[in-house]
């Protein structure tokens, strides 16, 4: 996987994540363009599209579009799968998850991500694992920030 964005219905961007070293004005570019290509297409059209020399993914849930760029020769399936497998992870760790929890907590959609994809490779199969690690993280940060608060008597 090249690269994963996740945009509103009106464009927003919402999440970025790219696996490829590209300028800062190559992933504007892309992104712009990306985003109206996706956004005009029709809702019954298929979710896979040929771009450049890249094969683009996207899957709509709610008012949140998922999509992803892969190599030509890449599964178009599997990234799917890998799409959907991210979106059941946030809705388990945020509970049924919506657009304003990736804004007010994308450092955890991030995290999530991080988990789960790792170079653009899909790290760890198991939800049950990927959330197990989230958890342990947030249970570290409790702790280190009501270490800080005992620490400065706050």
């Amino acid at each position: 996987m090249q690269f994963m964005l996740l945009f509103s219905r009106q464009g927003k961007l919402r999440l970025q994540k790219w696996y490829v070293p590209l300028s800062d004005k190559e992933k504007k570019k892309i992104t712009r363009e990306l985003v109206q290509t996706v956004l005009a297409r029709k809702p019954k059209m298929c979710s896979f599209l040929e771009w450049r020399d890249l094969k683009i993914v996207y899957k709509r849930y709610a008012s949140l579009y998922f999509c992803c760029a892969i190599e030509d020769q890449d599964n178009e399936l599997i990234t799917l799968e890998i799409i959907h497998r991210y979106v059941e992870l946030l809705d388990k760790y945020f509970g049924s998850v919506c657009e304003l929890d990736i804004i007010f907590n994308f450092e955890k959609a991030y995290f999530i991500l991080d988990e789960f994809l790792l170079g653009g490779e899909v790290q760890e199969t198991s939800k049950k694992n990927v959330l197990k690690a989230i958890e342990q993280a947030d249970l570290l940060q409790e702790e280190t920030s009501s270490m800080f608060y005992a620490k400065e008597g706050l």
